[in-house]
């Protein structure tokens, strides 16, 4: 009987782990959505600066009830652009948005702000990338559903556009108790 060399046996163990992988990848419920760690815990703590004549926003502030959102954005991101009239739509609502500047050039953010319009009712800097590393935020704009305990509800990584925004954040809003809690 001829020896097997666990050499030969290597490869098709791999190729089955790797569709096995690929399977369960595509069997997920939601299979453009990233998944989350945070989801279901409280927020990590907020660690900005100021952004230059804005009111920033504390851990206190994402606990102390009613529905909320923090969105992570930055000026020299275009998807930001594209979400930015759905998050003037919700702030009208009467949605509180909490915005963090993520990596950005302070003149520029502000100048983001001023030419867009500011739906956010506190806003801070978040220079280093610190506090988005313990978001779990993968890149911006990435925008998290609070509830009134600060609680993380949804994470939603990408621009919130009208689909994104019927479908995933009222809805998302809606379990956290909605606006005012």
């Amino acid at each position: 009987m001829p020896r097997v060399s666990p050499l030969m046996i290597l490869p098709p163990v791999l190729f089955a782990a790797l569709a096995a992988l690929f399977y369960f990848g595509m069997m997920r419920e939601d299979k453009d959505a990233l998944p989350s760690a945070r989801q279901g815990q409280p927020a990590p703590p907020v660690q900005m600066v100021e952004l230059q004549g804005k009111t920033p926003f504390t851990d206190a502030d994402l606990r102390k009830g009613g529905v909320k959102l923090v969105n992570y954005w930055a000026s020299w991101c275009a998807p930001c652009r594209v979400e930015h009239p759905h998050l003037e739509t919700l702030a009208e609502e009467g949605v509180p948005i909490y915005g963090v500047n993520y990596k950005d050039d302070p003149g520029k953010a502000l100048g983001f702000l001023e030419e867009l319009g500011d739906p956010y009712v506190a806003i801070g800097a978040d220079a280093t990338g610190r506090m988005a590393l313990d978001w779990g935020v993968y890149g911006v704009p990435e925008t998290y559903v609070l509830d009134a305990d600060g609680t993380i509800v949804l994470r939603f990584a990408g621009p919130i556009t009208e689909s994104v925004l019927e479908n995933r954040i009222r809805p998302a809003i809606a379990e956290a108790g909605g606006v005012g809690g």
